[in-house]
């Protein structure tokens, strides 16, 4: 009995300390610790993401193409949205009331517990508005957050711009429904780079949605981290500069500087301001651009596929002398035509008719590299041993490849293998001559204007190139290491010089194809081509570099429907030339005429 009696008193016991808990916690909760009177309060957490702010954007001088500037964007949590005035959210927004219905519709779908963008930069006046007011709209919050602006209108091609990331994009841990990532250009080559790290803010919110201040005084917040800032290759004057002599014409331009490899001008013409491509009106914008019918949203320079035209002489040169086809002294008379086939001819225009490999460089006859052609391939045993090797060759100089640039777009052209051939015309049923216009740059084979910029800077370069790259240097971090290797080409450095010498005639010598392109004081070797074109003008082209001995500028320029090489792309050519050795031009009439030219009529 006793036994029982003293188990009664421990149970009892327990029982009294146990509601001690009970009210000593009670106590705690209610009078000590202010974080559960939030609660009692019905206070909730709200758990921001804060956005990073993008690296900044720098030419390579230090000129500051893209910076931040403050936006706003309605946020939404699905879950917590109750009954509101539509259409005064509808009005402070800017939506229409089908816009309302369906991005509430997809930011449900997207999660109903997870934030995700509403509406996208708000004007600072109405997202004011929005913050005094989200008492009357549950589920809805303002977010700070940072928009890009370009103080210089130039380069959108090669800077880019931000979209909206795609489900796939959502499905990562980093991004959620709404965030912006670079779409085109540095922007997207860049992005991982450039977009920083988010950060993320616990915000107490009162029942009527009102911020009440960070929780537990930021304890558990975490900072954004800011992207990394980057330094561009572009000389945004030249870039300018370029962009200006094309207006009112369709083509492209692409600068390098051969020991570098570094892009210093990527004009594509039309162009757009890059400020079209954000705010409130992107999509609109977008839109217009889109559907115009001049495709100012395509970038030639790293898109546009054409025909080599002539330039590709100076690769048909360096393969007959590599493979021991061509005696470079050896004199050919050109009386205007090359026979060949069935009473098939390939004209040439008037010159001096006696020409030997530099002068038939600087005169681009035609008769004499299909003479060469013909002669390169009858010392084979067999077209397709000759065709083989003369492809190889003209790979090693990076064409029919998209030469490893850092930019997400791009085209590798086409060189037709023989395979391609013997679908077209029948195995052993084709010969030199039925491609014999591949000998003057005309045919299958496709280029892109970088890869002509690049044959450039190789042969300025006297047979190798370091792959064309804009990026010059990331805050905290280095560059991809194969933008400083060397890449050679399958041609001895031994056979430069001859074709060079011929190139530097094209402007010195008194049939020279661009001798009107001259420019006193600069040595200039060039190459100039007329690029048929089945569905108008022919497309005038030019490359070439400056000076001839220890090169500065390599450059290519496609004009579509500018007819012959030299009446469009060679003066443009050596305009940029002598306004990037010497800081300005001395043919103003020449200038003017470039920059006043239109184009666009001829179509």
């Amino acid at each position: 009995m006793v036994q029982l009696q003293g188990r009664q008193q421990i149970i009892k016991g327990i029982f009294i300390i146990v509601i001690l808990i009970f009210l000593l916690k009670l106590f705690y909760i209610q009078v000590i610790n202010s974080k559960y009177k939030y609660s009692a309060q019905n206070n909730a957490i709200r758990f921001e993401a804060q956005q990073a702010a993008r690296g900044l954007i720098y030419d390579r001088n230090g000129e500051l193409l893209v910076s931040n500037i403050a936006s706003y964007d309605l946020m939404v949590i699905p879950k917590e949205v109750t009954p509101l005035d539509t259409l005064k959210l509808c009005r402070l927004t800017g939506l229409d009331i089908e816009e309302f219905r369906r991005e509430l519709q997809e930011a449900t779908i997207y999660s109903k517990y997870k934030e995700s963008v509403f509406s996208k930069q708000l004007n600072t006046a109405y997202a004011h508005k929005i913050q005094e007011s989200l008492n009357e709209f549950n589920g809805f919050y303002v977010r700070v957050n940072t928009t890009r602006d370009y103080p210089i209108n130039a380069a959108a091609h090669a800077i880019g711009y931000l979209g909206e990331v795609d489900e796939e994009k959502v499905k990562q841990k980093y991004y959620t429904k709404g965030d912006l990532e670079g779409k085109t250009g540095i922007e997207s080559s860049y992005e991982l780079q450039l977009r920083g790290e988010k950060g993320m803010k616990m915000i107490l919110v009162d029942a009527h949605n009102t911020s009440q201040g960070s929780f537990n005084n930021g304890t558990h917040d975490t900072l954004a981290i800011h992207g990394k800032n980057i330094t561009t290759t572009l000389d945004i004057h030249l870039q300018k500069y370029g962009e200006m002599l094309m207006q009112n014409k369709i083509g492209s331009i692409v600068v390098i500087e051969p020991s570098s490899g570094e892009i210093l001008t990527l004009v594509t013409s039309p162009n757009y301001n890059p400020n079209y491509m954000r705010g409130r009106d992107r999509s609109k914008h977008y839109s217009n651009l889109f559907n115009n019918t001049n495709k100012p949203l395509f970038n030639r320079a790293l898109n546009g596929t054409y025909p080599p035209a002539s330039p590709l002489k100076l690769v048909n040169s360096l393969i007959a002398l590599q493979e021991g086809k061509l005696d470079k002294n050896q004199s050919y008379f050109c009386d205007g035509s090359f026979e060949y086939g069935n009473n098939k001819h390939v004209r040439c225009h008037e010159h001096n008719p006696y020409v030997n490999l530099t002068t038939s460089l600087a005169t681009s006859c035609n008769p004499y590299f299909c003479n060469l052609w013909e002669e390169y391939f009858n010392s084979f045993n067999s077209i397709y041993e000759g065709y083989e090797i003369w492809k190889k060759h003209v790979e090693s100089f990076g064409f029919g490849n998209y030469l490893g640039n850092d930019f997400t777009s791009g085209t590798k052209g086409f060189i037709p293998d023989s395979e391609y051939y013997d679908r077209y015309y029948k195995k052993n049923r084709w010969k030199s001559s039925t491609i014999i216009s591949m000998s003057i740059g005309q045919g299958e084979l496709l280029v892109t204007p970088i890869q002509m910029a690049n044959l450039s800077a190789t042969i300025a370069n006297r047979g190798y190139y370091i792959t064309p790259h804009i990026i010059k240097k990331i805050e905290k971090d280095t560059i991809p290491k194969k933008f400083l290797k060397k890449t050679y080409t399958s041609i001895s450095p031994t056979h430069y010089e001859t074709v060079i010498d011929g190139m530097e005639l094209a402007l010195t010598h008194e049939d020279g194809t661009a001798i009107l392109s001259k420019v006193e004081g600069l040595n200039i070797c060039g190459k100039t081509g007329t690029a048929q074109n089945p569905h108008g003008e022919d497309h005038s082209i030019f490359i070439a570099f400056a000076p001839k001995d220890n090169p500065k500028i390599a450059i290519a320029v496609y004009v579509e429907n500018g007819g012959w090489g030299s009446s469009w792309a060679a003066p443009i050519s050596t305009l940029i030339i002598e306004k990037y050795l010497k800081g300005g031009t001395s043919n103003k009439r020449l200038e003017n005429q470039m920059i006043n030219g239109n184009l666009l009529k001829i179509k």
